[in-house]
């Protein structure tokens, strides 16, 4: 397992294969990730603790999800997508992905990254 310290909390991945990958993401309470899409890279995640909210489509056209505990989403390639956590809880998800975990485009990003 290793550890990713990122600027809104921390990536673990916990497995990592030819074929898929899996870890959890910690996002602090009123972080969010990238708005971003993946090329190749197909993920599903679910909630483990607090409220995550999960942006959809580009800024003009954006639908807007509440997760909570034990809720799930499936995210295909080419779909723009943004985790956000409330800024009443820390959030904790876990995801499961095809192994392109550098397959990341980022249209907007609150860390100038």
């Amino acid at each position: 397992m290793r550890t990713i310290q990122k600027p809104w909390g921390k990536e673990e991945i916990w497995a990592e294969a030819d074929a898929y990958a899996g870890k959890y993401l910690y996002i602090n309470k009123g972080c969010r990730l990238s708005r971003q899409y993946h090329e190749k890279k197909e993920e599903t995640i679910r909630v483990i603790s607090g409220v995550l909210l999960l942006e959809l489509g580009a800024s003009a056209d954006l639908t807007l999800l509440m997760l909570e505990a034990g809720d799930t989403f499936h995210i295909l390639p080419n779909t723009i997508h943004r985790f956000c956590a409330s800024i009443h809880d820390d959030v904790i998800l876990v995801e499961v992905s095809t192994n392109e975990l550098n397959d990341v485009i980022r249209l907007e990003d609150d860390y100038s990254r």
